[in-house]
Formats: structure tokens, C-alpha cells, sequence
């Protein structure tokens, strides 16, 4: 038993020394012939990017703004008369029709004046056409030289007073009539109104706030333009040559309604280099509410051949916007970009970028200039619309 142990304990030498001629043998037939052993595997060049080709197709240039949606028509409802409310006659938020009533002042001190008004001119009238009776009869007379003509005279002075009395007198029954319809108090053009400010009750003056009611058919969408769009359309507006606008609101995608420019100021603000414009959309809808914001897209260009890129793959430099190019070496090189407006989604590019180029639209941020990177190419993409990230932003909240 002790001869075995010690014959084993003796043959490990062997075996180890064995073992490590094996490792060498394989490591010398991995050499080459030269006897120079194999290259390691590369290591990888750089960080992981998406890059895409820089696209070049015609557009006709457009440009985005932002402005807010005004009504066409707009009217504080106000009494011409004082008195006692004694009537509202609509729902609050509700489209009203025009001549429609929406409050009912207390009507009967305006009644018993429009009685007493009436009253008197009918007098004045009857007063004034006996005098007319008598200036003919006087006439005859006079013709007959039955009367002197200083009476005919002071018959024919007096019936021009009575007339002209009868006169004043309706006049004032006119507008005692009047006044007793401003008790009714009617919208004035057809819209949506807003809440009662005044309720039931209370006294109100001409200087009382009852409502308000906004036009809906159409809308207006008002922002401000600048130096280089007021060039480009001033001319056309001011001539009265249409001009294309489109606009689209913070929940929908793209720019769903069309629409002309209506209004382009007559100067910039030299505050701001911006100038005051104005576009008119139909509003049958009703989707386009008084007070939304609104993203306005203006035509007006001649398609030409333009580069476009994603948003999502510009950076910014302090004032200066730039993009990563990729290189054939695989080397990210910084390009500084003159930027012009988004069409369809992609941004149109001026200055800085060549057809067929590719950029860096995602991992701007493991990007380092002169530095290698290891790029995945992918399509060229709009950037998602403010309706598509609301929609995303509404699902993730579900979630």
C-alpha cells in the first residue's frame, strides 16, 4: 500500500511538465511561418452611434412660427339703460345667434315714458294741424282782404311753430321708444358667450359689464414675423396676392388647417426685428377656439433643391449650432451649420453640410471631435411633432 502512494506522488512531476509542453507546442503552431505569434482581435474604435446620410431633395420653403388664435369679432355686452335685472335668458359658453336676447332689464319706467312721449307728440300733431286748418282759412281771407296781412302773418308764424313742435315731440317719443327696447339687451353678432358677470337682480348702468360673445365661423391667428419673412411676403399681401398659411394646434399632428395671409404690418419693431402678421382660417369645426396657441407654418417660396437632416441630430454651442460628420476613417469631425426652417418634419440646412454625408443623430453626447466612433446607419427621420410627444407623454402617464 505505501509502494502505491509513492509511485503516484512521484509521477506528478511528469504530468505537470507534460502538460506545460503541450500549452508551448500549441502556442508555437499558432505562429506564423515567420515565427511571429498572431495579432490580437481589435478593440472596438469608439463609442457606439447612430449616424444617417444627409438627405437633398426640392422643397418649397416654409416657415414656423408661433402665435395665438384671436377672434374675428369680439363685443362686451354692456346696457344702454339703467335699471333692474329681471331676466337672463342663455347658458353660459353657448352659441347665441345674433338679435338673440341674453337680458331683460326691467322695462316698465321705460314703458310708462314711451306712453307719456307718444301722448305728447299726438297733441303736438293735433295742434299743429289745426294750425295748418286755420293758415289756409286764412289765406282765403286775406285774398277776400277780410283780414290785415299781419294777421295772416302771425297765423303762418304760428303754425310753423305748432309744426316744429309736433316734430320735437316725436322725436322724443323715438327715443323713449328706443330706450324701452335697450331693455331688451340682444347680442349683437352671432358667436359663442361667455358667463353672466351681472346676475338677477341687480342694477346695472352703462358701465356695467353683463357678457361677452367671440365669433366663431372664422378665426384669426396672429404672430410675429421676421426680417427675411417680411421680404419674402410683404409684397404679395400688401398687393392683395394670396398667400399660403396653414396652422396646427398643440394636440394635433402636422398642420391640418389652411388658411391666407390676411394682415402684414406696415413696419418691423426695430426692438425686436420682428414684424405684426395676421392669417384668417374658416372655423366651421369649431376646433379653433379665441386665446389657443397655435403652431403657423407660411409658404409663399418656389420649390428648390434644399439638404435636410433631422432636429435631433443638431447640438448647440453657445450660439452656435453644429453637427458630428462621420468620417470614412470612422473619426467624428465637428461641423458648425447655417440652420433655415423645418419642412415635412426635417430641418433645412444652408451652410456647412454636402450631399451624402453622414451625421451623427443619436449619442451626441459620447461624441468627441476627432475621436472614433462605431456607427450604426439608419434612415434619415423627421422629429417627432409636439401631438406625437403628447400622445407619447398621455400613454407613459397611462402606463
Amino acid at each position: 500500500m505505501k509502494t502505491q502512494i509513492t509511485l503516484r506522488t512521484a509521477a506528478r512531476p511528469i504530468v505537470l511538465a507534460l502538460g506545460a509542453a503541450g500549452i508551448a507546442i500549441a502556442m508555437a503552431g499558432c505562429s506564423d511561418a515567420t515565427g511571429k505569434a498572431a495579432e490580437a482581435p481589435p478593440v472596438m474604435a469608439g463609442p457606439p452611434v447612430s449616424t444617417a446620410t444627409v438627405l437633398q431633395r426640392a422643397v418649397a420653403e416654409t416657415q414656423e412660427f408661433s402665435g395665438r388664435l384671436e377672434a374675428i369679432d369680439r363685443v362686451e355686452i354692456r346696457p344702454r339703460v339703467s335699471g333692474y335685472i329681471t331676466s337672463v335668458q342663455f347658458q353660459p359658453g353657448a352659441e347665441v345667434k345674433k338679435g338673440q336676447v341674453l337680458f331683460v332689464i326691467d322695462p316698465r319706467p321705460y314703458q310708462a315714458e314711451a306712453d307719456r312721449a307718444e301722448a305728447a307728440a299726438r297733441s303736438a300733431r293735433a295742434k299743429a294741424e289745426l294750425a295748418r286748418l286755420e293758415l289756409n282759412r286764412a289765406e282765403r281771407l286775406l285774398a277776400d282782404k277780410a283780414i290785415a296781412q299781419r294777421e295772416y302773418d302771425e297765423r303762418s308764424a304760428g303754425q310753423k311753430q305748432l309744426d316744429a313742435d309736433a316734430r320735437a315731440a316725436e322725436a322724443q317719443a323715438d327715443a323713449a321708444r328706443l330706450n324701452l327696447s335697450y331693455t331688451r339687451v340682444t347680442a349683437p353678432i352671432a358667436g359663442r358667450v361667455s358667463k353672466a358677470e351681472i346676475t338677477l337682480g341687480n342694477l346695472v348702468d352703462a358701465s356695467s359689464m353683463l357678457t361677452s360673445v367671440v365669433s366663431l365661423d372664422k378665426v384669426y391667428a396672429s404672430f410675429d414675423g421676421d426680417e427675411e419673412t417680411y421680404l419674402r411676403v410683404a409684397a404679395k399681401a400688401h398687393a392683395g396676392d394670396p398667400v399660403a398659411v396653414k396652422a396646427g394646434l398643440a394636440n394635433e399632428e402636422g398642420f391640418p388647417h389652411e388658411g391666407r395671409l390676411e394682415f402684414v404690418d406696415n413696419q418691423l419693431d426695430s426692438r425686436t426685428a420682428s414684424v405684426r402678421m395676421r392669417a384668417e382660417f374658416d372655423n366651421r369645426d369649431r376646433s379653433m377656439a379665441p386665446g389657443l396657441f397655435a403652431r403657423v407654418q407660411l409658404g409663399g417660396g418656389e420649390p428648390r433643391k434644399a439638404l435636410l437632416i433631422a432636429d435631433r441630430a443638431i447640438g448647440t454651442d453657445q450660439d452656435r449650432k453644429f453637427v458630428f460628420v462621420v468620417g470614412k476613417d470612422g473619426k467624428a469631425e465637428y461641423r458648425a451649420l447655417q440652420l433655415g426652417p423645418v419642412v415635412d418634419g426635417l430641418r433645412v440646412v444652408r451652410g456647412g453640410l454636402q450631399p451624402g454625408e453622414r451625421i451623427v443623430i443619436s449619442g451626441l453626447q459620447r461624441v468627441r471631435p476627432g475621436a472614433p466612433v462605431t456607427a450604426q446607419d439608419v434612415p434619415m427621420t423627421a422629429s417627432a411633432t409636439p401631438a406625437t410627444k403628447l400622445a407619447a407623454a398621455s400613454a407613459a402617464r397611462k402606463e
